[in-house]
């Protein structure tokens, strides 16, 4: 679009008013007790995701959901809240040390320079952030609270009997170490070679890096781990206070994974070891007709038969290769190997031939399953694939066939509780594994501990050391710990931290080392939140009471609106809430709960309704829509494509109608001169509205205000769209219609609108101040009333006019209005009217001859 073709100059105003918010501060939020604090307003805390600042850049899908909270925050300061409006930058991470790996360059030269066209992209659409707050989770004093924050959990331990986390100098146990809640393990990890470093499950895709494509492999290695499975139970009742969509409530539901049930030990034969099995279904223990361990479990290396050790150690090797999600996936062909070894079914004392099978994963239960091929699809699979007994033990009470039923009925086949319905039998066959030590009653969580390590550089080191095989922590005092510059990034080609090449920072004295691994990105996002409400903060991680304020509230969470992508739907929320029950626990926070209501924007397709990448070339770039058609009409574009929720293609002719809208918008308060300015219409004038344009404008007030609090942001915008139209072309405009729509325009269109309340203020007195320092206008419902309607008048059944008639009017009334009309009387002049049909509110039907 050229400078002759641009319908109104928001390349002139938009940045003059972007200027204006910097050098005024308008959107900085004063914390209790700074200056320009007002302690009777109510607080408001809208939270965007912060992001990730890649070297490429946003494309348009990513200010979709900061469009919403900004305009969210708009409206709530004109509503006469406190509003705190933050952004910062989860800026460690992968990609910055692969470039620092190619290029040499330290990953914070990267990052400082890929947070500063982030940014730069951020503040051209316009959004009111409270950019005094601004945080960097690679900024050392950002990371010393994190790795403060890691110290308490080091520091703690969860105590069964309270339900809850408390100082580990209170635990009155031998070895502390055994109940921290940050411990050090021995577990199987996604092991990337060429990265250098173990990945999480979520970033390795077909058995390779999501970064790079590399080959991946489970290998055992020495880790930090978060004790999060303490909190399983709170982590999944506490869902329920909380404004969440119900589906992702379901997923975080079903990450915890919680099964009640029982625990079963099997002796194996001809050993004292023992295996124990969680089953959610111990009435169907006579069924068991073998049991299959996760091929890492400990007990396979003492149970293999030498004629099977070949066997097994190729299959191990396999299923090395192999992530947890592939290995869990239902479809895939079922694989196994037989250890040569049996154990013994406690129900019925007969042996039975133990497997190993990449289907068991060692993080979850016990490592080991009974198989149960008659009432498991899954076991019945394997049983078929390899020739072993299937003993039908549940007989279905309709006329489902028992074989591979895998719901409740009458138990059959199973002696101690034979003819007894499965919640019965569940009970019985418990109590007497119970009375005979075979088994207990359990609950279950598919939950696994966090594991919190990464062999990179790019990270927050821990303030951890090592002295005589045994970890201590560092003191307070020694945080930030930085991490040494390095003169290369590559990693070791070991299991060895690239951290592990700086040999004089390791050696912390004489005795002890350093801790080499790093804390994974997830670390800065559990609680980026808390340092919110106080970034500046070098005592504590946020001041008390600006936390209690910012985080307060009647509610359990304490940030009222939360926005992000469903990629975020699982972790990120289940680590941030883990985190911050621990310090509620400790009493550092004063809610258990970080995120009150949730709310996930729909992702924006390209032109060509596929995902935006690079190597489909269908990204778009905001600054291109920026400098075409302008930010107000880019953020009232992203609104207007359709529910926030929903997943939508970009479409560029949807940018220009959307621009041809606030083009209208300017052309209503604003003509051109004959030199070619632009100068304020003489239409607008200090006049009472008509009882139309009354009507019209409190219907806007009420739509614009009632969809803004739905998210309803689309069907906001076509209410203003019907307004504009309503006014156009009238002869005069009243002056008080138009400043209340400004008003209603603000929040989705923040540049144009305090350029046409300047323009007001220059002739009007009304408009005094800015138009960020105004109320929310109100609607009159009275004024909404329908008092009349539309009568359609017809001849012989054909419509011949409309009018209209008060709604109270009587069917003589309409018929009296309806013989008097002019175009009626002309059609029925020399006829003879036979009958008049009257439909109250509705038509005049006159019957002539």
């Amino acid at each position: 679009m050229d400078e002759r073709r641009k319908p109104y100059p928001f390349d002139e105003f938009e940045p003059k008013w972007q200027a204006i918010w910097e050098e005024r501060q308008l959107f900085h939020a004063p914390n209790p007790g700074e200056k320009g604090f007002d302690p009777s307003k109510s607080k408001f805390y809208v939270l965007d995701m912060f992001p990730y600042p890649s070297g490429a850049g946003l494309h348009v899908g990513h200010p979709e959901g900061y469009t919403a909270t900004d305009i969210i925050a708009r409206y709530k300061r004109l509503r006469g809240f406190n509003v705190l409006h933050p952004m910062g930058w989860d800026a460690f991470g992968l990609p910055a040390e692969q470039y620092a790996i190619k290029s040499g360059q330290h990953p914070a030269i990267t990052t400082r320079e890929n947070v500063a066209k982030f940014k730069n992209q951020l503040k051209r659409i316009g959004f009111s952030y409270d950019w005094q707050r601004e945080i960097n989770t690679t900024d050392p004093r950002y990371y010393k609270w994190t790795q403060w924050i890691f110290l308490q959990i080091y520091n703690s331990w969860f105590d069964p009997a309270r339900n809850k986390a408390e100082p580990i100098s209170t635990y009155s146990g031998k070895n502390p170490d055994e109940v921290r809640l940050a411990y050090v393990a021995d577990v199987p990890v996604n092991w990337c070679p060429e990265l250098g470093t173990v990945l999480a499950n979520e970033e390795v895709v077909d058995g390779k890096s999501e970064v790079g494509g590399f080959p991946v492999v489970r290998r055992p290695m020495r880790q930090w781990m978060l004790r999060i499975t303490a909190y399983a139970e709170r982590l999944l009742k506490e869902l329920d206070g909380l404004d969440w969509p119900e589906g992702i409530k379901l997923l975080q539901g079903n990450w915890i994974g919680k099964s009640e049930g029982a625990e079963i030990d099997f002796k194996i034969d001809k050993s004292d070891q023992k295996i124990r099995v969680f089953t959610t279904r111990p009435d169907t223990l006579y069924g068991g007709t073998f049991l299959v361990l996760a091929p890492e479990h400990s007990l396979v290396d003492l149970i293999v038969t030498e004629e099977q050790w070949p066997a097994v150690r190729e299959y191990r090797e396999r299923t090395a290769r192999k992530s947890d999600l592939e290995r869990a996936d239902l479809s895939k062909d079922k694989t196994g190997v037989f250890t040569g070894a049996y154990a013994i079914n406690p129900a019925n004392n007969e042996k039975i031939p133990i497997w190993i099978a990449d289907y068991v994963l060692v993080g979850y239960g016990t490592g080991a399953i009974g198989g149960v091929p008659a009432h498991d699809e899954r076991d019945l699979e394997f049983a078929k694939k390899f020739d072993l007994p299937v003993v039908v033990v549940v007989q279905p009470t309709g006329d489902e066939p028992a074989m591979g039923f895998t719901g409740e009925g009458i138990a059959v086949n199973s002696p101690i509780i034979d003819g007894l319905t499965s919640a019965e039998a569940k009970r019985k066959i418990t109590a007497w594994l119970e009375e005979c030590g075979q088994g207990k009653r359990a609950i279950n969580y598919k939950l696994r501990d966090w594991l919190f390590s990464r062999q990179r550089y790019w990270g927050e080191p821990f303030p951890i050391v090592w002295e005589g095989g045994s970890h201590r922590s560092l003191g307070e005092n020694e945080l930030p710990l930085v991490p040494p510059p390095l003169e290369d990034y590559k990693p070791t080609g070991t299991a060895e931290p690239p951290l592990s090449k700086a040999k004089d920072w390791i050696r912390y004295s004489e005795k002890a080392t350093r801790e080499t691994n790093v804390m994974p990105q997830w670390a800065g996002s559990c609680w980026y939140y808390l340092r919110f409400c106080d970034p500046n903060n070098d005592q504590r991680f946020a001041g008390e009471q600006a936390e209690r304020y910012w985080m307060g509230g009647e509610k359990p969470g304490g940030v009222d609106l939360y926005v992000g992508g469903t990629e975020h739907a699982v972790l990120h929320l289940l680590y941030a809430r883990f985190w911050q029950k621990v310090l509620f626990d400790l009493g550092y926070v004063s809610k258990a709960e970080p995120f009150q209501r949730l709310v996930n924007q729909g992702i924006i397709l390209g032109e060509d309704n596929q995902k935006m990448s690079k190597s489909r070339g269908n990204i778009v770039n905001p600054d291109d829509v920026i400098d075409r058609y302008g930010a107000d009409a880019f953020r009232c574009y992203e609104m207007f494509m359709g529910p926030l929720e929903q997943m939508k293609p970009w479409s560029m002719r949807g940018v220009e109608g959307v621009s041809r809208f606030l083009a209208r918008v300017w052309r209503l308060f604003m003509t051109e001169n004959q030199g070619g300015d632009w100068e304020l219409s003489a239409k607008i004038k200090e006049i009472d509205a008509s009882k139309a344009q009354q009507k019209m404008t409190h219907a806007t007030i009420k739509k614009v205000t009632e969809d803004i609090e739905s998210f309803s942001f689309n069907t906001a915008i076509s209410q203003m769209m019907i307004f504009v139209n309503a006014f156009t072309g009238a002869e005069a405009i009243p002056f008080s219609s138009m400043r209340a729509f400004l008003v209603l325009l603000s929040p989705f269109a923040p540049h144009i609108v305090p350029e046409l309340w300047e323009k007001l203020n220059g002739k009007f007195t009304d408009a005094r101040g800015d138009i960020t320092e105004q109320s929310w206008p109100s609607y009159d419902e009275q004024l909404l009333v329908e008092d009349e309607v539309e009568i359609v008048l017809q001849i012989n059944g054909k419509v011949r006019d409309r009018m209209k008639m008060p709604i109270v009017a009587t069917d003589e009334e309409m018929k009296t209005a309806a013989l008097s009309n002019p175009k009626i009387q002309e059609r029925i002049a020399g006829k003879t009217v036979g009958n008049v049909i009257v439909v109250p509110k509705k038509l005049v039907n006159i019957v002539v001859d």
